[in-house]
């Protein structure tokens, strides 16, 4: 009898083991469209950084990219939920982990970023430039004239690894907001952001009114990043066309005031 049991527990334990197998390997089958549709959510990784995606007096993100996600989680007929990447030098793993389906936040399109995500047409120019303080502003206009700083960028970004090419000293941060704040308190002389986060949030009437932008090191694409082999990118590629071609692309663009920088789709 206790053989019999023994022998009837072990072939529960395999049934269970072979149905757990079987469904596993149908969510492997799924692809992320068909992953996402049936949660039922589109989790978007973020992290602050205006004009792109921030919050509002509210709590509610807003934002081109925050706006645009917003738009193609409806298109989609699923619930957009926002998630702040604590580090962005982990975004690959969050989005292999499925704690993410996509990053969307002015993500420069780096050879790094193309290996390893399934990536969107590029939709803004953009360039990583130099932030001090607006009365040191004219000592630095030149890649030559840096030598020396000590530098704040979020780790992981573009922006450090110019500070990188530049063979200055940084400090990685959690975002470019911080990087600023970083200048601002004066722990760091400069720091290199996004350009359109420079626009939006460095000089005049702004919450950095001290500080400025001079030095653009690079120049570059923003995209979208989603799983390696994923349908999704090319789902919003079309997305972006026809957004693009109604006007809504540019509309949501001019609302943030970069509208100038927009690329055609």
């Amino acid at each position: 009898m206790k053989r019999m049991k023994r022998t009837i527990a072990l072939l529960l334990a395999l049934a269970l083991l072979l149905a757990l197998t079987a469904c596993q390997k149908k969510d492997e089958n799924k692809s992320d469209g068909e992953y996402v549709k049936e949660k039922g959510t589109l989790i978007i990784g973020i992290t602050e950084f205006e004009p792109m995606d921030y919050q509002d007096a509210s709590g509610q993100w807003v934002g081109f990219d925050a706006d645009m996600a917003r738009a193609f989680a409806e298109s989609l007929g699923v619930t957009p939920q926002f998630q702040i990447i604590a580090d962005w030098d982990n975004k690959v793993m969050e989005l292999e982990g499925k704690t993410v389906d996509v990053v969307w936040n002015g993500m420069t399109l780096t050879d790094e970023v193309i290996s390893s995500m399934e990536c969107s047409n590029p939709y803004f120019n953009n360039a990583q430039v130099v932030i001090v303080p607006a009365d040191k502003a004219e000592q630095y206009q030149t890649k030559e004239s840096l030598a020396g700083l000590v530098f704040a960028a979020e780790n992981g970004s573009a922006g450090q690894a110019e500070v990188e090419a530049l063979g200055n000293e940084c400090t990685p941060v959690q975002d470019q907001a911080t990087a600023l704040l970083e200048v601002q308190s004066g722990t760091a002389d400069a720091a290199v952001i996004d350009y359109l986060m420079a626009v939006a949030m460095t000089g005049e009437g702004t919450s950095y009114a001290n500080l400025t932008h001079t030095v653009a090191l690079n120049e570059e694409n923003y995209g979208v990043g989603f799983r390696k082999g994923s349908d999704l990118a090319e789902a919003l590629n079309e997305f972006f066309k026809a957004s693009y071609e109604d006007g809504t692309m540019e509309s949501i663009a001019d609302q943030y005031g970069i509208a100038d920088s927009l690329i055609p789709q």
